[in-house]
């Protein structure tokens, strides 16, 4: 927490970042998505329901990670990994943006479950915080690493001409790929299995519930 602000700000910024995050509409990107440039293609009814709902999935796990890095900044014991938090967090904004506009431009919407899922990450991010930094970043690799394979993945199942779903996804895959290697570097220490494995079950969970939710 920083020195300037009070608990009650605290709360309140907290509060502000949850709502911009949840609200579709609430937040905006640094960069332009890049799926702009991409010509638009027809897709069917069934290959537009399947893009939305792995875009939804995607979305959501956009928001998880801005929970999971604003409770790992609010419990940061060093400045400047508390920095690189709220640094990886803004980078991952334009995720969220980019899969909302997606998500419109295939007349869907964002899971209704995100600030159930919200919560729940800002709780694991905080926690994670208070066990330590080295155990704060190496989360953050972890989660990065999983992503990755999720995203990878999506790739492979969305319908072969939705090129402007993809063109999202290979620039969140490297951006990720990214946040993890900084992690890494940072000092981040490898997680127990059982943890790791833990966070895979949860994502299942979180990947099934919002396809359609």
């Amino acid at each position: 927490m920083s020195k300037s602000h009070s608990l009650i700000d605290h709360c309140l910024l907290q509060f502000d970042q949850a709502l911009r995050t949840c609200v579709p509409g609430a937040s905006q990107a640094a960069r332009e998505s890049p799926a702009t440039a991409i010509e638009a293609t027809q897709l069917s009814g069934k290959e537009q329901r399947r893009a939305a709902g792995l875009m939804r999935i995607n979305h959501t796990g956009e928001v998880c990670a801005q929970a999971l890095y604003a409770g790992q900044a609010a419990t940061a014991q060093l400045g400047e990994v508390r920095e690189a938090m709220e640094q990886a967090a803004a980078e991952e904004t334009d995720h969220l943006v980019w899969c909302e506009e997606r998500l419109s431009e295939l007349d869907s919407r964002p899971s209704l479950l995100n600030p159930v899922f919200y919560a729940m990450s800002y709780g694991v991010g905080a926690l994670a915080g208070v066990a330590g930094d080295k155990w704060s970043l190496g989360f953050v690799a972890e989660t990065e690493s999983q992503v990755c394979e999720h995203l990878e993945a999506h790739l492979k199942k969305l319908p072969e001409q939705d090129s402007k779903s993809k063109a999202i996804l290979e620039q969140m895959i490297d951006d990720e790929r990214r946040h993890g290697e900084s992690a890494n570097e940072a000092g981040g220490a490898k997680l127990p299995q059982p943890v790791r494995l833990a966070m895979t079950a949860m994502s299942q969970v979180m990947k099934k519930s919002t396809y359609y939710l």
